[in-house]
């Protein structure tokens, strides 16, 4: 059964208020383009402070939600940013120069959480990218609304895992961190179907696959309110999944292309690594990510 969020969208708004009571500060509210959901997304996406980048996000999808914002459009001159915003800190490295660091003891679970971190900025960039690059394709409102959720979960992902490396004394920051993630937007830039392919339905998929063991070593280790955060992570995930898995075959059936054979052009077009077992079979079905997607593609691997 396929995962998906039944509220309506004032349902959401309302459950933004209870769930963040400080974003009705005057100074939150304000933190969208009132020109509409896509030049806030561009906003976010350029944002270099963190916290503002994190701030405008939950800005922009309470005003989306609550039918207070347009969707807009980025004007040719003014499009979506080739890089995303980023602090000085921390220092970007390409994947193959990044450290190898034990994942045990208090300095192993820290780099695990950095890491994640990362990957979840990283996911607030790709995502909020989506929605503003995207904004001119002829699609229905409930597509953005899907994707300003997702991009508001991304969003408090960052900002729980960043208070949580506060709490073990240090900052997101602090440790080194891998550049590779934002080339899988930089790649799929021209075309929706292909960044719905890539993103949600091989980058977060992978979560899927990988979330679970990361719960069992941090409770193992007694580090349960590091697993609680990660829990939440994987639940949402498994939601982002189901979002594109629904989103391409929508895309699919209107073209009138099939799905599966699709998925594998885009995926060996667009994607540079493999596709790695073991998979986590169950979560990906409760998405709607059925192994005739993945499978094809992990036998031969995608490297190029």
């Amino acid at each position: 059964m396929t995962e998906t969020s039944t509220e309506t969208p004032a349902d959401q708004a309302d459950n933004l208020d209870r769930a963040e009571p400080g974003d009705s500060d005057a100074a939150i509210e304000t933190l969208f383009d009132a020109g509409g959901l896509a030049p806030s997304a561009r906003a976010i996406v350029a944002e270099t402070d963190l916290a503002l980048k994190v701030a405008r996000a939950k800005s922009t999808a309470k005003a989306w939600f609550g039918r207070r914002l347009s969707l807009g459009h980025l004007s040719d001159r003014a499009g979506m940013p080739e890089r995303p915003g980023r602090p000085p800190r921390p220092e970007l490295r390409m994947p193959r120069d990044m450290p190898r660091r034990s994942a045990h003891g208090p300095a192993g679970r820290f780099a695990l959480l950095h890491a994640l971190a990362h990957i979840e900025l990283n996911a607030i960039d790709m995502t909020w990218d989506l929605v503003g690059r995207f904004a001119r394709e002829a699609m229905p409102q409930s597509f953005f609304d899907n994707w300003v959720q997702v991009g508001l979960e991304e969003a408090k992902h960052f900002e729980m895992l960043a208070k949580r490396l506060t709490a073990l004394g240090g900052n997101y920051g602090d440790l080194p961190a891998h550049d590779g993630l934002w080339q899988a937007a930089q790649a799929t830039g021209h075309d929706l179907a292909a960044r719905i392919a890539v993103v949600p339905l091989v980058l977060e998929a992978r979560g899927l696959d990988v979330t679970p063991g990361m719960i069992d070593s941090l409770t193992a280790a007694g580090d349960q309110p590091s697993a609680a955060i990660i829990e939440i992570i994987y639940r949402d995930e498994k939601r982002h999944v189901a979002f594109g898995a629904k989103w391409f075959r929508f895309l699919c059936e209107r073209q009138g292309l099939p799905p599966e054979p699709t998925f594998h052009k885009l995926v060996r077009d667009n994607f540079r690594g493999p596709i790695k077992p073991p998979f986590n079979d169950r979560a990906r079905s409760e998405a709607g990510l059925t192994p005739g997607f993945y499978k094809p593609l992990s036998a031969l691997g995608t490297s190029r």
